[in-house]
């Protein structure tokens, strides 16, 4: 690892008090310059379990994924030059952030994508999740040329093309935005295969049919909201 990039984590977190002492406990300290912690309206100990294992805590009590890295990001440490975010449900393996990082360190991607596919458990996905992935990737290769594979949280990204991107969704939306502005603005994207492990503790989202429902059709109107606006 080159001493002189600086890599910042984000873990955006909603009630995730359990899970997410797994996950800073797993996460290898040494890679990261800065990890933040973004309680997003948590009602259980969240916040506690940040500070009591080192993050950095930042409050964002409007609730929204996107709203939520947004936070992490506007309290970035000036320095820092390339982002990894990470879930904290410990569905991610912390340690396979490395392999995120690769073909950035070695100049080859400014975006790096962790692709579940082929790796997830079989109970760690439920089957809408995995049908609207499909949808998704589907529907962006169609309208912007770019087959994705997947539309997994756990990625790396060069902070100035973060920049570049001025990512503004503040909810479903976040992951698909970012990924199809990397298409449109010419950033060089990579997926590595990824672990992906059933989550500790209770989905808001995903678990449920529902859920999943309401956040599909916000992630497939950004997708084609932005084929609109090109």
């Amino acid at each position: 690892m080159n001493s002189d990039v600086r890599i910042a984590l984000i873990i955006p977190a909603l009630d995730e008090e359990l899970a997410l002492a797994t996950v800073l406990d797993e996460l290898p300290r040494s890679l990261f310059a800065q990890v933040i912690v973004v309680d997003n309206g948590s009602r259980d100990a969240t916040a506690a379990v940040a500070c009591g294992r080192g993050a950095q805590l930042v409050s964002e009590p409007r609730r929204g994924y996107g709203r939520a890295c947004l936070a992490g990001l506007a309290a970035l440490d000036g320095a820092a030059d390339i982002v990894v975010f990470m879930d904290a449900d410990a569905s991610d393996v912390p340690a396979e952030a490395q392999q995120l990082l690769e073909p950035i360190l070695a100049d080859e991607a400014d975006l790096v994508i962790g692709s579940r596919l082929g790796r997830a458990a079989p109970a760690a996905l439920g089957w809408h999740q995995r049908w609207g992935n499909r949808l998704v990737v589907g529907l962006i290769r169609l309208l912007f040329g770019f087959r994705y594979t997947d539309l997994g949280p756990f990625r790396a990204i060069r902070r100035t093309s973060l920049a570049e991107l001025a990512l503004r969704d503040t909810n479903f939306g976040w992951t698909a935005e970012m990924q199809v502005k990397a298409v449109r603005r010419g950033l060089r994207v990579r997926e590595v295969p990824v672990s992906y492990r059933p989550r500790l503790g209770r989905s808001k989202i995903s678990g449920t049919v529902g859920g999943s429902l309401r956040a599909g059709i916000k992630i497939l109107w950004t997708v084609l909201r932005l084929r609109l606006a090109s």
